[in-house]
């Protein structure tokens, strides 16, 4: 299976996980390749409203370029709602962490597996 569709099938992996908790959620098809800022899934309930920029990984580290967490706040800043990252390391389970969360470097941001586990939120402790 491409990366590609690793991508996009953990996307879709999200979008059923708030469905089964009550919430409505969509993936945003053709995310990264619209001139557009535009997240991988948006999801919400009466009370909250998200979007969420997802990648999964096989190392302990996750790398975000410049221009998708710029965009990713872009859209939240116009579409009024709250900006996550979610990642899913090998084996173990989603982690949400917010922009504060990331470390930034040079040329980019990062996220270890460490800082995940330590300042991320669980889908559970997200939705709740």
């Amino acid at each position: 299976m491409s990366t590609k569709s690793r991508g996009s099938q953990a996307e879709r992996e999200l979008v059923h996980k708030f469905w089964a908790v009550g919430w409505a959620a969509f993936r945003a098809a053709g995310s990264g390749s619209l001139k557009y800022d535009v997240p991988d899934v948006i999801a919400g309930n009466a009370a909250r409203k998200l979007a969420i920029e997802a990648k999964i990984t096989t190392s302990e580290v996750k790398y975000f370029t410049k221009q998708e967490v710029e965009s990713l706040q872009a859209f939240c800043q116009r579409f009024g709602c709250e900006c996550w990252l979610a990642v899913r390391f090998f084996r173990k389970p989603w982690r949400f962490v917010c922009m504060d969360d990331l470390r930034k470097t040079e040329a980019s941001y990062v996220l270890t597996l460490v800082d995940a586990e330590r300042k991320g939120l669980t889908f559970e402790e997200l939705v709740n």
